[in-house]
């Protein structure tokens, strides 16, 4: 691995990846760091970029980055994709084919108490790489959204075709923030972009911040767990794998005008300019009940509950319909609970020792 972290503004253009260069923010990130590793493997030439902030243990996202042969084609910078200079002079020296962007400041509680870093990471961050993609030629500009831009909807299975203007925290505002500004630079510069709404990523190496990280940590340490509506919530929960196999092929599929597009019937899913939304969910709701109670049972120990009201910010339920996906690029999300929270827990006791 190409440590340019000391030189964020190193020129590696020699376009050595069999696949072509792509630039992946948020790479020392859950999802971005196995994205990096598939598409490594595949012969792409990767640039990740990450600040290593300490919203959760900075150590796991440098363990994270370990993973990364130190043979692959891989250059690192930690830099914020707020800092406009420095973003602006990574476009001007490379030329990217794909951008991937998986940086953000995440959770949707955390917004309530810290609502200006959503703002620089999400916002000014996303709008920096917006910039970057025009005034390079980037070919196409794939951004992770979230399944919190439904907010108040409450007809299920959730879809791209239905409006998402209630969010219910400032986190899925910013979410729906980014939709709408790529949607602008696909209309004014016929950028292509993709953006793409996971549900509930889990799974080894995940973020600690998220629930099932949380209950396992104190399950294994005979803490309560706390569990938010009394447990009345319902979860669409993705394993990793899934989010990684269904990124990959959007990456390829690169998205087109719709011709026949209604400006009479809007679709927010899609335009008469290059620019889609897909969600990204398995396409089944669990109760959360039952996802801790198959997490006991990877554990092999009870967990003992604390039953607490509703959070400011949550929804009760999540669940994704996944039609495009499927018609698109013949891909659903498949693997089960019972043996992704196996695989995360069997990776947890590792990491954890």
């Amino acid at each position: 691995m190409k440590d340019v972290s000391r030189n964020p503004h190193s020129n590696n253009n020699d376009d050595n990846g069999d696949m072509g260069k792509i630039l992946i923010t948020g790479a020392a990130g859950f999802i971005g760091n196995f994205l990096s590793l598939r598409l490594l493997r595949e012969g792409w030439q990767v640039v990740g970029i990450d600040s290593l902030n300490d919203y959760y243990d900075p150590e796991l996202k440098k363990a994270r980055l370990a993973r990364i042969p130190e043979n692959a084609d891989f250059s690192f910078i930690r830099g914020d994709i707020a800092d406009r200079p420095m973003m602006a002079d990574l476009f001007a020296k490379n030329k990217f084919d794909v951008v991937v962007n998986l940086a953000a400041q995440a959770g949707v509680r955390y917004s309530i108490e810290n609502p200006n870093s959503y703002i620089d990471a999400n916002v000014v961050g996303f709008v920096n790489l917006l910039e970057g993609c025009r005034h390079s030629g980037v070919g196409h500009f794939v951004f992770a959204s979230s399944s919190s831009v439904y907010g108040g909807n409450v007809r299920t299975p959730f879809s791209t075709h239905d409006n998402v203007d209630h969010p219910v925290s400032l986190y899925a505002a910013t979410k729906k923030a980014n939709e709408l500004m790529a949607h602008c630079y696909s209309h004014l510069y016929g950028l292509h972009t993709t953006g793409l709404r996971f549900f509930t990523v889990y799974g080894p190496w995940g973020r600690p911040d998220m629930a099932y990280f949380l209950f396992t940590k104190a399950i294994m340490a005979g803490r309560p767990i706390k569990i938010f509506n009394n447990g009345r919530m319902k979860r669409d929960f993705t394993y990793i794998d899934d989010i990684i196999e269904g990124l990959v092929r959007i990456i390829a599929n690169v998205p087109q005008p719709q011709k026949n597009w209604d400006k009479m019937n809007p679709d927010p899913a899609s335009s008469w300019c290059p620019y889609k939304i897909y969600n990204i969910g398995n396409n089944q709701r669990e109760d959360l009940m039952r996802y801790i109670e198959v997490l006991e049972d990877c554990l092999g120990k009870k967990a003992e509950k604390q039953f607490l009201p509703m959070q400011d910010g949550d929804v009760k339920e999540t669940y994704a319909n996944v039609d495009d996906l499927v018609r698109d690029i013949d891909f659903k999300p498949r693997i089960s609970i019972e043996d992704g929270l196996q695989s995360f827990v069997k990776w947890y006791k590792h990491y954890y020792a």
